[in-house]
């Protein structure tokens, strides 16, 4: 079993930065990619943006591209979401995950954290 713990969501105001983290622990295995996907209320979760082991690879969500970037490290079993110039349309429910290979499919995700809120107002 993995565990995540995401932090680091709060209330912004339009144009405003978060970073958001996610800790896993229990039985973490090298080689593995961690992601962020979002849900608003009534949408479904989606994508936000993926890392590889390795860190040489990153994929994003076009709406996000240029905005938010991923980071890891792997010394900490964290992966981090830095959040700049946040919109209200970003507000939603992010959660961390953990699979071996990226997908944008979240329903292919093994393991996720239990969300941390993010609020962006005008």
């Amino acid at each position: 079993q993995v565990q995540l713990v995401e932090s680091g969501g709060g209330l912004v105001q339009a144009g405003d930065s978060l970073r958001l983290s996610c800790a896993a622990s229990g039985r973490t295995l090298s080689g593995y990619a961690m992601g962020w996907f979002r849900q608003a209320p009534g949408k479904e979760r989606e994508f936000v943006a993926a890392i590889s082991w390795s860190s040489a690879f990153t994929y994003y969500a076009d709406s996000v591209k240029g905005r938010f970037t991923i980071s890891r490290d792997n010394a900490k079993n964290t992966v981090y979401l830095q959040m700049n110039s946040l919109k209200p349309d970003d507000t939603a429910v992010y959660y961390c995950a953990y699979r071996k290979y990226y997908s944008s499919n979240p329903a292919l995700w093994d393991y996720w954290g239990q969300g941390t809120q993010v609020t962006v107002t005008v």
